[in-house]
């Protein structure tokens, strides 16, 4: 795998809201996106986890250029793609593909299959009919379908077929970076496993890279090189995935992992749960966001907003944002 870095993100900042009302006072600012850097390297699955609400999907749809960044700047392959409006942002990131959540919302329940897949080429300026049948047929195979479900409509597939027909159309379009959200949700254990197997196959054989985004802690163990953490719009812990699941750094995560089920008896003895809900994203603690949950926060973590740090004695890229690491 290249280290060669295909994405890049320099302290991005999403925000919601602010200004002021037609009517009345001004409105609340969420920054669902709050300062974040980091890098997507090129044949690399890059884990996105937290809890719901931490801005993941805002930072996945301003990678997409769906959302417009306050502030930071996105280079793909080297070249800004950021500070653009939306149009002209997603016309700037051709090769970043989005795979939905729900796959069947993405296929219109009245086209066929083929109709759909079909279309998506012709948008995207592939002219030739012949051109788009052979990529449609050969992406169909890739995703261990054949040509009979090119007549079929969304409601005659099951959820891994729909899950694979989504794949296919994105794959026609010939990505370098797809994005994955919650990839698995919906699916019982034994079809997610088979999807996760051709995620993993299509990844090496056609050399994709992948961001994941999910709340899944399986998956990205089974799927992911790297993961990052998120909690209130910043990443506070990032490192390669055997790292992050053998010695997490931060508490945030530790307590990720303790609400995990594991197959190890007494693994995650002596990491604390989660306690009480996150604050609002229009009310940020002050310092660390995390310390009102946190059983170590001090003073120091009151005041003083930390930032990501080398993990002691670690030379593989393991950061956290705390004041009291683990090492």
């Amino acid at each position: 795998m290249s280290a060669a870095p295909i994405l890049s993100l320099s302290d991005i900042t999403t925000v919601y809201g602010g200004g002021k009302r037609a009517f009345g006072g001004p409105r609340a600012e969420v920054r669902a996106v709050d300062g974040v850097s980091l890098e997507l390297r090129e044949g690399e699955a890059l884990g996105l986890v937290g809890e719901s609400g931490c801005g993941k999907t805002t930072l996945a749809k301003t990678i997409l250029g769906l959302l417009t960044e306050k502030s930071g700047s996105i280079r793909l392959g080297g070249q800004v793609v950021s500070g653009l409006r939306p149009e002209a942002a997603r016309r700037a990131r051709p090769s970043i593909h989005y795979v939905h959540q729900d796959p069947g919302a993405a296929l219109d329940p009245w086209w066929t299959v083929g109709h759909a897949l079909d279309e998506t080429l012709r948008i995207h300026g592939v002219r030739d009919r012949r051109e788009r049948a052979a990529r449609i047929a050969e992406m169909l195979m890739a995703v261990g379908l054949d040509t009979s479900f090119l007549s079929r409509y969304p409601h005659e597939l099951s959820g891994g077929q729909q899950r694979r027909i989504g794949l296919a159309r994105i794959l026609t379009l010939r990505p370098r970076i797809v994005i994955l959200d919650e990839p698995t949700s919906g699916l019982d254990l034994s079809v997610q496993a088979t999807v996760l197997g051709l995620f993993n196959d299509l990844r090496h054989r056609l050399g994709l890279t992948y961001l994941f985004v999910s709340h899944d802690l399986s998956v990205v163990r089974r799927m992911c090189d790297r993961v990052a953490i998120m909690y209130l719009g910043r990443i506070v812990e990032i490192g390669p995935t055997a790292q992050i699941f053998a010695a997490p750094a931060h508490h945030y995560t530790r307590a990720l992992l303790a609400a995990s089920p594991t197959l190890t008896p007494g693994s995650l003895d002596d990491m604390p749960s989660l306690r009480d809900d996150p604050p609002s994203p229009t009310a940020v603690p002050s310092g660390c966001a995390f310390r009102t949950r946190c059983a170590h926060a001090d003073e120091q973590c009151r005041v003083e907003r930390p930032d990501l740090a080398a993990v002691t004695d670690t030379a593989h890229g393991h950061l956290a944002a705390c004041h009291h690491a683990f090492p």
